[in-house]
């Protein structure tokens, strides 16, 4: 007997064929007929025509701490995600030390957006090595996932304080490796750094992979050649232009070093950055010559950033801010409340180009206070030309009486005709993969946890740029063999029965809100999915049309059991 049917179904299999009507019959969490299925079942689903694909992988996101607050990983799960990847840009949360829990959580808080007080009181922070953590987990979660294993956590744990002031010797680079090989040998998916200059810590100052000298990052990313099923991730550069050749070199280095293939992130395509989406994704040409493998992450929809200057991340790129959005609260307020300080702020933004410094051009997103929330939905410069007043004053005035809180952002880009056409061609382009949801992370900022079902409406239904076949082979196949997930990633006999059931006319994303369910009752933006009616993993029914069920058959992906060897071929 089968413990699962799902009875009349197109079959969507993630390889790109076409789809096909039939039943998929499941045993022992795997699929064990597809097609004509006369069995009987434990439990059948008849789901009357609708698309039932594998589940969904997203490969870059920042779970780390939420899997131990919340092992369901909402929202994710609702938009059909059912394996994801953790541990990215060099932010796991293991290994760690005693002395240093305290520096990466509040590193966490500032430069992947959670909520401090969250991660203080949900967390025990007492775990030591990656083995320790990943006990903690095994046995917990709803989706499957995998860890890599973070640069700065294992930089931290080998250089104290130091880590974020010099680079390290020879033998501090070869502790880094013991460590780096513990995680790996207690099933980390690889390794995983950052070079951004985005990313800083509570102080301001550089994240402790950013300290690194080049060659200890390729050192520790040949550790990975000694564990089979290992991968690489970075990310190299923050900003709208070309890699510089350093960094090329360096990317190539890795993946080359290694003998594994090395995802970046983040690439988003529009009319209007083909040049820099060209130059960038060269660095695959270069490597794919050197004998390795590069690829980038793609975000398939409009992003629209909601920045405030609590957090002050994204902002402290400007010239001298990265001090300034360090400060104490108050402080900042203070600076800000100052006709002196905020004019020195001005003034040091604005010497460079960039469009953060565009104050005029902000939308405010959010608003905190009564004479502050009929603002919100306008832009900047809307509202200083009504009082008179200079942009920034504008934008100060408003943020002092929201106390920081108030979110702002650009109106999002990437939806004219053009745009679409700049998308479709890197959707498909081999040398791109689609993920780079940050899920987890930036919890007040970014949306991009449901980019699943926004390409999904968007991309295919709506506007055609890609088959629904097309579109499921990006979201499952093309991740997994990236990784080299074992039997994940395709819907054929044999394989894990992580499914996702969907109604292709209705498919999409809800509204975007804000809800307060964080632990010590901090919010974060959230968004159910509209047609998904099942999420399946390992053969048993995690969400059933959009209510999260009592099960966690989710499995711990260990990199060598649960995967093997990616190849370097693009």
């Amino acid at each position: 007997m089968l413990d699962l049917l799902v009875r009349d179904a197109q079959i969507v299999d993630g390889t790109g064929a076409a789809r096909r009507r039939g039943d998929v019959g499941v045993r022992d969490g795997r699929i064990v007929a597809r097609g004509d299925v006369d069995e009987l079942a434990a439990h059948t689903i008849d789901v009357d025509g609708a698309v039932v694909a594998p589940g969904f992988i997203d490969i870059h996101t920042h779970y780390d701490a939420q899997v131990l607050w919340d092992p369901t990983l909402s929202p994710s799960i609702l938009h059909g995600v059912t394996s994801v990847v953790g541990g990215n840009c060099g932010f796991s949360v293991a290994p760690l030390t005693t002395e240093g829990a305290p520096y990466l959580m509040s590193m966490l808080a500032r430069v992947e957006g959670m909520p401090l007080s969250a991660l203080e009181s949900a967390l025990s922070w007492d775990w030591k090595t990656t083995a320790d953590f990943f006990r903690r987990i095994e046995g917990t979660v709803a989706p499957n996932v995998g860890f890599m294993v973070g640069h700065s956590a294992i930089r931290r744990s080998v250089m104290g304080e130091a880590a974020k002031e010099r680079t390290a010797t020879p033998d501090e680079i070869s502790a880094m490796q013991s460590l780096l090989r513990d995680g790996l040998a207690a099933g980390g998916l690889g390794f995983s750094s950052s070079i951004a200059r985005s990313h800083n810590d509570a102080e301001g100052d550089p994240v402790p992979s950013r300290c690194a000298s080049y060659e200890e990052i390729i050192e520790l990313a040949a550790v990975c050649r000694e564990f089979d099923g290992t991968c690489l991730e970075i990310v190299p550069h923050a900003g709208g232009e070309p890699f510089p050749e350093p960094v090329e070199r360096l990317m190539v280095a890795l993946t080359t070093s290694a003998g594994r293939p090395l995802d970046w992130n983040i690439l988003h395509a529009l009319a209007s950055n083909r040049d820099e989406v060209n130059s960038k994704l060269a660095v695959s040409d270069r490597a794919r010559t050197a004998g390795g493998k590069i690829v980038a992450l793609l975000m398939p929809m409009p992003i629209s950033l909601r920045l405030n200057f609590a957090s002050g991340f994204v902002l402290d790129m400007l010239p001298g801010w990265d001090k300034l959005m360090a400060l104490p609260h108050n402080a900042k307020l203070d600076l800000l409340h100052s006709r002196d300080g905020r004019e020195r702020m001005r003034r040091s933004a604005e010497q460079a180009t960039s469009r953060f410094a565009q104050w005029g051009s902000y939308q405010l997103a959010d608003c905190f206070s009564p004479e502050t929330r009929r603002y919100e939905g306008r832009t900047i410069s809307d509202i200083a030309a009504e009082q008179g007043k200079e942009p920034f004053d504008a934008l100060a005035d408003i943020v002092v009486a929201d106390n920081l809180r108030t979110s702002f952002g650009f109106a999002a880009v990437g939806d004219t005709r053009d745009d679409r056409q700049a998308l479709q061609e890197a959707l498909r382009d081999p040398r791109i993969v689609v993920g780079a949801s940050d899920a987890g992370a930036h919890l007040d900022m970014i949306d991009t946890f449901r980019y699943t079902t926004v390409l999904l409406q968007s991309c295919v239904r709506d506007h055609e740029l890609i088959t629904l076949e097309e579109a499921v082979r990006l979201l499952t196949a093309v991740p997994a063999e990236l990784h080299g997930l074992r039997d994940r990633g395709v819907l054929r006999t044999g394989a894990w029965a992580d499914l996702v059931v969907f109604d292709e006319a209705v498919v999409g994303s809800g509204d975007v809100h804000t809800r307060a369910d964080l632990p010590a009752g901090e919010a974060r933006l959230f968004a159910e999915s509209t047609g998904v009616d099942y999420v399946i993993v390992n053969g048993e029914i995690i969400v059933d049309h959009g209510e999260v069920t009592d099960h966690r058959p989710g499995r711990l992906l260990r990199s060598g059991r649960d995967t093997v060897t990616p190849a370097l071929d693009v």
